[in-house]
């Protein structure tokens, strides 16, 4: 008869995988990607190097399975706080505020695993949480079109181009420092996603309204 795992032992597995990846994170949000070695998280977790190789064979793997992790957490992140919103706007400005503040959190994490270098599997795991972002950006927006919130535009145009201007301007290397600095990264949230509400369109006094309700004081 083959071996059946108890339920213990699963979860007892599944904790330690998730400790791996908990104390991988630590290290990447501290000192980024390239500092994701197996022997660092292994002493970072209390385990064995050994241990850490039988859940995840060589760095890439945890690596990856990290950059995942995190992208489903932040993206989960975003559709939770536009689907609690009342409306397509205040839904857009939720889920753009919610990137913005949760990205300028964990700032060195979230530029970790959004844009800097470690290899080409990594980079295609990072392009697909770009392309996720986007979609999900996209979908606001074109559900803000069709309602006749927002003027017309190419929505698969405009979300990209968010992105990109969110990563730049909040966690990139050309991005102010804010550390330890509550007001400074709550002016720097409510900034980004007015800019961002500015450039598709939207009233500047609805824009403000917006960012006020979304952005917490």
């Amino acid at each position: 008869m083959p071996y059946r795992r108890t339920e213990n032992v699963v979860r007892r597995l599944a904790e330690r995988e998730q400790a791996i990846l908990d104390a991988a994170g630590a290290i990447a949000a501290e000192a980024g990607m390239g500092a994701v070695q197996i022997a660092a998280v292994a002493a970072r977790a209390g385990i064995a190097a050994g241990t850490v190789y039988r859940y995840f064979p060589s760095k890439t793997d945890l690596v990856a399975e990290l950059v995942a992790a995190v992208a489903g957490r932040e993206l989960d992140a975003m559709k939770a706080a536009a689907d609690a919103a009342p409306g397509p706007l205040s839904a857009l400005a939720a889920c753009i505020a919610t990137f913005a503040a949760r990205a300028l959190n964990a700032r060195r994490l979230a530029w970790a695993v959004i844009a800097e270098p470690v290899d080409a599997h990594v980079d295609a795991l990072r392009l697909d949480f770009r392309q996720s972002l986007a979609a999900e950006l996209a979908k606001r927006i074109q559900t803000a079109i069709a309602g006749g919130h927002l003027p017309d535009q190419d929505a698969r145009l405009a979300a990209p181009a968010i992105v990109g201007a969110l990563m730049e301007g909040l966690i990139g290397p050309l991005a102010p420092s804010h550390d330890d600095d509550a007001a400074g990264s709550r002016e720097a949230v409510q900034t980004a996603t007015l800019l961002v509400l500015r450039a598709l369109g939207m009233v500047d006094a609805r824009a403000r309204e917006l960012v006020a309700q979304c952005v917490l004081p």
